[in-house]
């Protein structure tokens, strides 16, 4: 997929572990809301209270689920889509690579560091997110 400068249309991939900031980056470079983010923690995530509670069980639903807010923003032609996900393993993120072809979207991956030394908001353990870090690709070339 190639880069053309002259498609307004793009589909921003913020990767990395829980507690690197990928949803605070999502929704401050979406201008206060304007632009759309997606991710698995929505779906475990109550809109009314806020509260996140992830089940195992239902993961294979949140992915589909946040695939398909994609697929519907870029119906659309939303300009700009945000997506803040781990997506540790290739194919986690294989899916929006089809679909920013698909629909002709310019596509940037970006990877989110923990510098700030920021806690997992999922209670995540340090053993599994070391165990998340070891499986962690990142494509330089």
């Amino acid at each position: 997929m190639n880069l053309d400068l002259t498609n307004t249309h793009s589909l921003i991939i913020l990767r990395g572990l829980p507690g690197a900031g990928k949803t605070t980056l999502a929704k401050l470079l979406s201008e206060g809301g304007k632009w759309p983010g997606f991710s698995i923690d929505s779906y475990f995530t109550d809109p009314i209270t806020n509260e996140y509670n992830f089940q195992f069980d239902k993961n294979h639903l949140a992915y589909k689920n946040c695939e398909e807010q994609t697929k519907t923003a870029m119906e659309n032609k939303t300009e700009k889509i945000f997506i803040d996900n781990v997506f540790s393993l290739d194919w986690e993120i294989e899916p929006y690579f089809k679909l920013a072809s698909k629909y002709n979207y310019n596509l940037f991956v970006a990877t989110v560091e923990n510098y700030h030394s920021n806690k997992n908001s999922h209670d995540i353990s340090d053993e599994q997110l070391q165990k998340m870090a070891a499986k962690y690709k990142v494509k330089l070339l």
